[in-house]
């Protein structure tokens, strides 16, 4: 393998773009009244403006699909109490056999992986009866799919009112997993006083806990509004590569863990792209090569021909020197992915707007990011 700059960054990019092609499609079923404020939560919740790509194509005439081209999300938004009795049980038959038909496949691209009903907190002074009784129709009947319900109290604003309509909904015992009341915008009251938007990290998090493995990834990559599950995935990605870092350390020959590591890393640094959702040019990853991976690696390199004699030994000479560079792996590793974690952050918050640094000032932003990880760890 070519150990220059410019090929790895190449390799980076490659690597990134089938992680992207890998990633499951998540589907989520969205019930609500029109003016439950779906679209502003689907909006909040998911990057690129999912719910402006125009009305959706029919999949039933109730109920219309949410997709983007090349997005791993779907999302199915269906109608809710302004329909007649007839037609709300209809809905109800409708998404019933969108699950089941889903389930049937076998494919996990075809299979809806949650349902959000949403009640406008602020439009109701308290839980309507009709809601209430369908609520409790769907779910007796949707038990069987085990896909889970969370009920999102869209508009919570003032809080105390949304809590006590979650209680309200809480002591109905309905078979949901969650009850999760957001505020998805700022709301700005004839600007005296700004409540702030609340709730989405936590509707993030049970998703996280809801959804098996295959779908966390891609779950991580279309959602924006929790940091803490996007880092605590992408760190999970960084002690996995640390394992198989600290057993690459025992290649029994010398130098040849320095080399051997290169593609793990462009491996973790692949992952956590997609974690974070960033569109990550080559030359932001050209300055992170040159300003922290080149560096790490001559110090692993190093640190290995120091050992290497050692490896040439039979018995215990190649388990201790196995033991340093592996160690010397691992801690490299740690600081590699924690400085791109940090550096994915920045961008993911706009706090840095990477696509119009220079290459320079680029590599400045991540010689103190990894100073800063150097000193931590």
């Amino acid at each position: 393998m070519d150990f220059g700059v410019e090929n790895i960054a190449g390799k980076c990019i490659s690597a990134i773009n089938q992680r992207i092609r890998e990633l499951k499609r998540l589907n989520i079923i969205v019930i609500g009244k029109s003016g439950a404020g779906k679209s502003t939560l689907i909006n909040s919740v998911f990057r690129g403006a999912v719910a402006q790509t125009g009305l959706g194509r029919p999949v039933t005439d109730k109920i219309r699909l949410i997709e983007k081209k090349d997005f791993p999300l779907a999302i199915y938004d269906t109608p809710g109490f302004e329909l007649s009795d007839d037609q709300q049980s209809k809905v109800i038959d409708d998404v019933i056999k969108l699950i089941t038909d889903g389930g049937k496949k076998r494919d996990i691209n075809k299979a809806i992986h949650c349902i959000w009903y949403c009640i406008n907190v602020g439009g109701n002074r308290t839980f309507d009866e009709n809601e209430l009784k369908w609520l409790r129709t769907f779910t007796e009947k949707s038990r069987l799919t085990q896909v889970p319900v969370m009920i999102v109290l869209t508009q919570g604003c003032p809080r105390s009112k949304a809590q006590a309509m979650k209680s309200l909904v809480e002591a109905e015992n309905l078979d949901v997993v969650s009850v999760i009341p957001v505020l998805a915008q700022d709301m700005n009251f004839d600007d005296e006083y700004t409540a702030k938007a609340y709730g989405l990290d936590r509707l993030i998090d049970v998703m996280s806990e809801a959804l098996p493995d295959e779908l966390q990834n891609t779950l991580n990559n279309v959602q924006k509004a929790n940091m803490t599950v996007k880092k605590k995935r992408a760190r999970a990605v960084v002690a996995a590569t640390v394992a198989t870092a600290f057993t690459e350390g025992f290649i029994p020959i010398p130098t040849a863990d320095a080399m051997a590591l290169v593609p793990t890393q462009i491996g973790m640094i692949a992952t956590i792209t997609v974690i974070y959702g960033n569109d990550v040019s080559k030359s932001i990853l050209t300055a992170f090569i040159s300003s922290a991976v080149m560096p790490l690696m001559a110090t692993l390199a190093g640190r290995t021909a120091s050992t290497g004699l050692l490896k040439l030994l039979p018995g215990i000479g190649t388990v201790a020197g196995g033991v340093i560079s592996g160690a010397t792996a691992g801690v490299i590793t740690t600081v590699l992915g924690e400085t791109y974690i940090a550096l994915m952050e920045l961008i993911a918050r706009g706090e840095i707007r990477a696509e119009e640094m220079s290459e320079k000032e680029l590599s400045a932003c991540v010689d103190g990011l990894i100073r800063e990880k150097t000193k931590k760890d």
